[in-house]
């Protein structure tokens, strides 16, 4: 077949791999003029004039995430060169929290959380009980349940410096408000899915390179395209049931607009404009015109949360650990903070990530500097850049209802918003692309 992919961020990227994998002529059409999406690089210009690249947020990876590593593996990459693997740590700067060791599970759970510092046996007691309920119950719950209420049952401290943090960045919504049983879908994979599954991966290299640029290179050497600039206008379904593609003409760098008529589109674009597109598809047979105008009204619905990096210089500074937990206030927002330099980056370049940040990018800024200065103790320190990213991910709460993969006959959608068991993250986001190429193929079966 001949398969447009209409956006080029690392769900886009994987539907592209898996489309060309089963042999169809596959075309990438992306709106802006870099590749990634929401997980993508930056140029930027340190105080002393060096140019450098980081990225629209500090996204990290964790051992469990098989499809991320076997796509990495599949266009070139090396996880082992090109991430930093860490046992999982929920570590304070004066060293109090949660370390596992390498073990496999459940042991590395259970010495971690006996050996926790900074932990009273009532908050380990609480922690072994709470978690053997979970997994007594094969890590289910009610479908409205939120992660307060799954962690009613754990001491202040617990919820305060080990749920909220956890929840707030594998779900980027607030434990009062966030998916239970999405939140335990998420520690059963982690923590629970065999040894290492629970370790940090941390990039040495920006997210561009890590995958969706070499993703790219070998698309392209697979006799793919990949083509920037290229914003679609709209869709029309054809008689003979294929799609039409209106790209607006020649892209801005003169060339020509790419063969406009496929027999499958995957839309791997944000859902809002996945949603104006099927919204207004023409072509559409009335059968097809009210599952459209379903799909587009349950994509629109979404809420979203946003996540603020910022980017600050420490001259001097190396962090005690690559990344660190922070005591999140309203007045001292941020969650984390990565020691760039300890990933092969300028020394003393700090990432502070902000997730579900709330307020404006000047303020939040101000905020976490200044909450850098109580929590690290550092007393220099100049802000680099600020990215905030309004949309970075839904809002994850319970019983949410999210668009299905399959939108149309031939038409399929791809994104880490689209149905599945995961929140908003790299591995929901690849898994979801694999699952629209899967569905071309069942198209493509049919009589």
């Amino acid at each position: 077949m001949k398969v447009a992919v209409i956006g080029a961020g690392w769900a886009g990227m994987a539907a592209a791999l898996a489309h060309t994998a089963r042999g169809h002529q596959t075309t990438v059409l992306e709106a802006s003029r870099s590749l990634g999406g929401r997980a993508r690089a930056l140029p930027c210009c340190l105080p002393d004039g060096q140019e450098i690249w980081l990225d629209n947020g500090q996204h990290l990876l964790i051992g469990a995430y098989a499809e991320c590593l076997r796509l990495l593996r599949l266009v070139g990459v090396s996880a082992d060169q090109a991430l930093l693997r860490l046992p999982l740590a929920l570590s304070f700067p004066d060293g109090s929290g949660l370390r596992l060791p390498d073990l496999p599970p459940p042991w590395d759970a259970l010495w971690g959380i006996a050996r926790a510092r900074g932990w009273s046996w009532r908050d380990r007691a609480a922690l072994l009980r709470t978690a053997s309920a979970w997994r007594g119950r094969g890590f289910r719950c009610a479908p409205q349940t939120t992660v307060a209420a799954l962690c009613a049952g754990l001491t202040p401290r617990l919820r305060a410096e080990f749920i909220e943090p956890l929840c707030v960045s594998a779900l980027n919504t607030p434990a009062d408000q966030a998916c239970g049983q999405v939140f335990l879908r998420v520690l059963q994979d982690s923590l629970f899915s065999g040894r290492g599954g629970s370790n940090l991966l941390l990039p040495r290299c920006d997210l561009g390179a890590l995958f969706p640029d070499a993703a790219a290179q070998w698309l392209r050497g697979q006799g793919g395209e990949v083509r920037t600039g290229q914003r679609v206008q709209s869709l029309a379904q054809r008689p003979d049931g294929r799609w039409q593609v209106d790209c607006g003409g020649a892209s801005p760098d003169g060339t020509d607009a790419p063969e406009a008529v496929f027999d499958h589109l995957t839309l791997a674009c944000p859902p809002w404009e996945a949603a104006r597109l099927v919204a207004g598809a023409a072509g559409l047979p009335a059968a097809q015109q009210a599952a459209a105008r379903q799909w587009s009204a349950c994509a629109g619905a979404l809420r979203f949360e946003a996540i603020t990096t910022v980017y600050a210089l420490a001259p001097g500074v190396r962090l005690a650990q690559p990344l660190l937990a922070l005591r999140s206030t309203a007045g001292q927002p941020a969650q984390f903070v990565i020691d760039r330099g300890q990933l092969g980056g300028p020394p003393g370049l700090l990432a502070f990530v902000v997730s579900a940040s709330q307020g404006e990018r000047a303020a939040l800024e101000r905020q976490v500097l200044e909450q850098a200065r109580v929590q690290l103790a550092l007393p220099v320190l100049q802000a680099v850049q600020t990215v905030v990213e309004k949309r970075a991910t839904f809002a994850c709460t319970p019983g949410l209802q999210r668009p299905a993969t399959q939108v149309l006959p031939g038409l399929s959608a791809c994104g880490d918003y689209v149905q599945g068991p995961y929140p908003a993250t790299l591995e929901g986001a690849v898994l979801s692309g694999q699952a629209a190429a899967q569905q071309a193929c069942r198209d493509q079966d049919k009589p």
